[in-house]
Formats: structure tokens, sequence, C-alpha cells
């Protein structure tokens, strides 16, 4: 009988994705657990293995296409079905150009769906503030996404409903997402094809934004949107700890084969924060405004690739040494730059840790990564004069900032969690009894 795969719910908060590249063609026989397609969710290509054996009758999408939870991405003929031809593809999301989603009115069915709504916290909470129930709201944004206008314009209207639009929108008015890059493992920057206009000014070139710089700005636009980011830096002497890191570092590269930083020493003084003040490990539950304080304690940190920042995961790092630490970033890290990591491999933090020391600057105002309330960053480490026992001496010194959700986190606490790290980086020997 024949067999329908659909987009499984592939990871926390995933609700589409984009189908990279097919590894399988229609009339191949695939076996069970074999993986038959690549797709694109929020920072990571999955691979997908097929959960039946049998022949590929009709693929419903195609590369570069928008694919959401739920629809049908490909039909198998199991033993003893006989394949049919090609049937026209079906249940395609395709996305519309800007320019109409300022124009195209929301519609309304006046039916709740069974799906919950997607829309970013910000928006559920104006929806909350006008009474609008987010299951009668079609979306006009990207993805299938409610957006604040199509709220607001849902609670002027007086019926709670829209008329339907009295022309479809035209079918040249409508594209299909490109690849946001090559599946294929070459090491290479990703190829981004623009389109060359003449202005009034001169020449421009256009340039489709790949899948994960979409992500990264709606999760960055959400996030300013939704907390009260406030930033707080002080300095620390970190002369004790670089030269504990100078004398240890070759031996333990050279015993363990990893590649070791000064970032172990900043993840074990995050978790020794987080335990004194719990709220640093937390999130805000917005639909039920709760509190949830984690009794895990994971640390994020960020990642550059050549698309963007991800922000991998290092769990349990309250139970892991040092040298486990450095070994996880080394491999999370460069298999971020490979886009290799799994959708569970960036989830689950309870803090962030950005390093931003080595582009410079004197300090920087990270932004948050929802649902977190907290982002540690540590800034360059410089030799600077600095008066130590009434005497001016060149110590090596490091800025680090805490930047915290204003909502949740006084900034006396923040103050507090910082120098709590402060003082075990600036004390080596104290942070070595943290080993586990």
């Amino acid at each position: 009988m024949a067999f329908e795969f659909r987009l499984p719910d592939v990871g926390e908060g995933i609700h589409e994705a984009v189908l990279v590249k097919w590894m399988v063609a229609e009339g191949d026989v695939v076996h069970e657990d074999q993986p038959f397609v690549a797709v694109e969710t929020d920072k990571a290509i999955v691979e997908l293995p097929s959960p039946v054996a049998g022949t590929v009758s009709i693929l419903h999408f195609k590369p570069g296409e928008l694919v959401h939870v739920g629809d049908v991405m490909i039909s198998f003929a199991t033993k003893g079905e006989k394949i049919t031809s090609p049937a026209p593809p079906k249940n395609k999301v395709k996305q519309v150009e800007k320019s109409d989603e300022t124009t195209k009115p929301s519609i309304n069915t006046g039916r709740a769906s069974s799906v919950k709504p997607l829309a970013t916290p910000h928006t559920r909470a104006l929806a909350r503030r006008l009474g609008v129930d987010l299951t009668l709201v079609l979306p006009s944004g990207k993805g299938g996404r409610i957006t604040d206008s199509d709220v607001e314009a849902f609670a002027k209207n007086e019926s709670g409903r829209r008329e339907e639009p009295a022309q479809p929108v035209a079918a040249s008015r409508v594209k299909v997402v490109e690849p946001a890059f090559p599946i294929a493992d070459t090491g290479s920057e990703p190829v981004m094809a623009g389109t060359i206009q003449d202005t009034v000014f001169g020449s421009v070139e256009r340039v489709k934004i790949s899948r994960l710089r979409q992500v990264i700005a709606r999760n960055m636009t959400a996030s300013k949107h939704t907390l009260a980011h406030v930033t707080h830096v002080d300095e620390a002497d970190v002369t004790d700890m670089a030269k504990l890191y100078r004398k240890v570092k070759d031996q333990v590269e050279t015993s363990h084969g990893i590649r070791f930083t000064i970032m172990p020493f900043f993840v074990k003084a995050a978790v020794a924060g987080m335990k004194k003040f719990p709220i640093c490990n937390a999130s805000f539950d917005d639909e039920t405004q709760e509190l949830v304080l984690k009794k895990y304690y994971n640390i994020g940190f960020a990642a550059d690739t050549p698309d963007g920042l991800v922000v991998p995961v290092i769990h349990n790092a309250d139970r892991k040494d040092m040298i486990r630490i450095a070994g996880e970033i080394a491999d999370l890290a460069l298999r971020a730059r490979d886009r290799k990591l799994k959708v569970e491999e960036m989830q689950g933090a309870g803090l962030t840790i950005t390093n931003v020391g080595p582009m410079g600057g004197l300090f920087a105002t990270p932004v948050i990564p929802l649902p977190q309330l907290v982002i540690l960053g540590m800034h360059a480490m410089k030799d600077r004069p600095v008066v130590k026992d009434g005497q001016i001496v060149i110590r090596k010194m490091m800025n680090l900032s805490v930047t915290f959700d204003h909502r949740m986190i006084d900034g006396m606490v923040a103050a507090h969690f910082l120098r709590e790290v402060i003082d075990l980086v600036e004390n080596p020997e104290m942070l070595m009894l943290r080993l586990v």
C-alpha cells in the first residue's frame, strides 16, 4: 500500500524547513532508515531517514521550496503496490515577496485551527492585550507567521473578519526560496547570486540572503522587541589565569589531541554564577507568566560560520572538566562551520557566552538569544597599567559584559553574577577546585 511521508517536527519550535537536496529520485528503491532528503531548519541541515522500505513514486517538492510540518514530502509504493505516474506536485507552500506582504490583506475564515498559530512572543503578548484569538487570524508573514500588523488589523475590524481578496495573487509575483548554500562539503563560501539594477544614483546589486541569515534576523528582532536589554560591564584582572593557561596549554593539547582555549575557564565560572544566581539560568514563559528555573547547566557559545552565527550548546557543563569542555567546544565549532550540527546540539542552553575579544574593541552589547535571559560577553585581553598594592604595574585586563533581561533580572543581581564570574577567573586556583 502507498505510504505518504510528512515533514515531522524535527526539533523544538521548528515549524518549517527548506528542502535542500533529494537523495533519491522517482522510481528509486529505498530501504528502511535510508536517508532520502536533506532539509534546512533553523540553523541546521538535517537528513531524514525513510520509515519504510519501498519505491519512490512521487516527490512532492523541489529543492529550494519551503515545507511546513505536516506537509506530504514524498510518496512511497510499498510491497505489492503498483507505481502510478507522478501526479502534479501538491501541498507546496510558496513565499510571497515582501512587497506583497505589505499590501495583501489578512484573511480570516472564522474557524479556529487545531494547529498552534506561528507568532513571536511579542505578537502573542499583543494579541492577549487586544483580546485577539490568534487561531482566527490568517498570517501574512513569511512562513505562515502572524505579524503584529495582522493582530492590530484584526482587532480594529468590528466583525472580527476580513473580506476575501478580490483577486488572487498573480503567479508572477510568487517565488520559491533558493537554497541557502550548496549541500556538498566543499569548504568554500556560499555562492550568493545577485541581480544588478540601475538606479538614479548608480548600479546596485540585490542579493537574496541565506535561510540562516533570515532566521538570525527574525530571532534578533524578536529578542529586541520582547526583552528589555540592559548591559552591565566590569573588568577582570586575568593575569594569573593567562599564566596558568600558557603553562598547561601545550601539555593538554599534546596529551589529549584537542585545541585548548581560555573559553573553558569562563564556562566553569559561568556555571558557578548560575548556581549562585538561579535567575541567570532561567527563561520566562510569556503565555503563563511564569519563570522557568532550570535545574541543569547548559552553556551555549556563539560560533561563526560563513553564513552567520550559530549557537552550539555544551550540555551538563557542570559535570564536565575543562579538558572535556575544550574538546566539545572544538568539535561543535568545527561542525557548526560545516553545517553538520544536529538540532538538539543547538537547544537547551540556559545562558550563552560570546567571545568578541579576537575582533578587538573596548566592549559590545550582545543580543540575548531567546528564550534565555542572559548572555555573557568576553572582550579583548590587553596589557594595561593598573594600580596594585599602591604601585602602577602592567597587568592583563579584560572587559566582561553581561546583557540581561531587565524585566526579570534587576541590575544588582546581574552585577553580582558578573562579579562572581570575575572573582573566579581572577583566582584560577579557586576555579580549579570546580573542575567537575
